[in-house]
């Protein structure tokens, strides 16, 4: 099911009885009415989801942003298919009311193509679920240029979908953003001849680093506030390069381990054994090393694929980056925005095995 709507066609529409495009309309109603304040709710991805109250100003500057960086002006066709109760979702009505785009709206579904009629469009923000659910659906996957511009956000790509994404025709970008500066203010191409390992700033955003190296950004997606973030990052010019949260370093043996950065080693192993689980690493305390490394896995793997997957670990990483033990869980713990609670997963693990 979908709704077809835009700036000009809501206003002449009736409220959709369908609850949810009856919340898109009732926000886009609000827009349109001239409304200056809105409150959106954060993720709960990096802590307790909360509300927060953006201007009018914001939001438009955001939609402004985007538009000039991936060169979409009026009457672009856009497929909304993230949640509108969130700010990714709901950026994209923003969007098509700002910029005068034509909007296809879908309820939120692991696979935004499967059941929808062969519609052709501009632009698409999506998560990366979403897109490799898309290329992993024999009856959809030849159809992903139907897509146009993509941006993938509100989680990481991994390891086998990036690869997939190479090979693909149109532009595909991940996007850097927050809540707290109402969707992304950087983007990464991860296709085509622009790809690169770095994000570029896009025009009007202030940035630099604290004294651990962590980003702050400022601009008016942020109502001229500075807004400091736990990532660490490189800065090169007017882009920079991920590292990994703060609050994802652990102190073992003496030795700092990024555990984002561990992810991402670890993830070219999963890709190259073939092996599908999803997986994070975390710590653990413990008596020697004060944190120790541990390999969290959802769903349990036969013995011998678990003692080749360690084998080869061990042979990429350096001694203090070899995870010490490997847990499995049945089914990872997820936010309410459906990113993985690694702290809720572990702490669940270690309830069950205390228990």
């Amino acid at each position: 099911m979908i709704w077809t709507t835009g700036k000009t066609l809501c206003k002449t529409q009736k409220r959709p009885r369908n609850p949810y495009f009856a919340q898109a309309y009732d926000f886009m109603e609000k827009w349109l009415g001239g409304a200056r304040e809105f409150v959106l709710h954060t993720s709960g991805s990096t802590g307790m989801p909360k509300p927060i109250t953006v201007t009018r100003a914001q939001l438009a500057a955001s939609a402004a942003m985007t538009g000039k960086a991936l060169s979409l002006g009026p009457g672009t066709r856009a497929l909304v298919c993230l949640n509108v109760g969130y700010i990714a979702g709901l950026m994209m009505l923003v969007r098509g009311m700002e910029l005068d785009w034509e909007l296809t709206v879908t309820e939120p579904t692991a696979n935004p193509l499967a059941g929808l009629d062969h519609a052709d469009f501009d632009f698409v923000a999506m998560v990366p679920m979403q897109l490799q659910s898309i290329l992993e659906n024999s009856a959809t996957s030849g159809q992903v240029d139907r897509l146009g511009k993509v941006l993938l956000g509100g989680a990481p790509v991994n390891h086998a979908l990036a690869m997939q994404i190479s090979d693909l025709a149109m532009p595909v970008y991940q996007s850097y953003g927050m809540t707290e500066t109402v969707s992304h203010v950087a983007l990464k191409a991860l296709n085509g001849p622009e790809a690169s390992e770095l994000y570029v700033f896009l025009p009007g955003i202030q940035y630099g680093v604290d004294e651990r190296g962590c980003l702050h950004i400022s601009g008016a997606v942020t109502n001229g506030q500075t807004v400091q973030t736990n990532d660490l990052v490189e800065i090169h010019g007017n882009a920079f390069q991920w590292i990994g949260r703060a609050d994802n370093v652990i102190n073992s043996g003496g030795v700092k381990i990024v555990l984002d950065q561990i992810d991402q080693r670890i993830a070219a192993v999963f890709h190259h054994l073939n092996i599908g689980n999803a997986f994070f690493c975390w710590w653990e305390p413990d008596a020697k090393l004060g944190q120790k490394l541990v390999l969290v896995i959802e769903n349990a793997m036969p013995e011998a694929l678990t003692e080749r997957l360690t084998a080869e670990i061990r042979s990429r990483v350096s001694t203090y980056e070899n995870p010490k033990h490997i847990y499995f869980a049945k089914a990872f713990a997820k936010t309410q925005t459906d990113k993985i609670d690694k702290r809720a997963t572990f702490q669940k693990l270690s309830d069950s095995s205390n228990g």
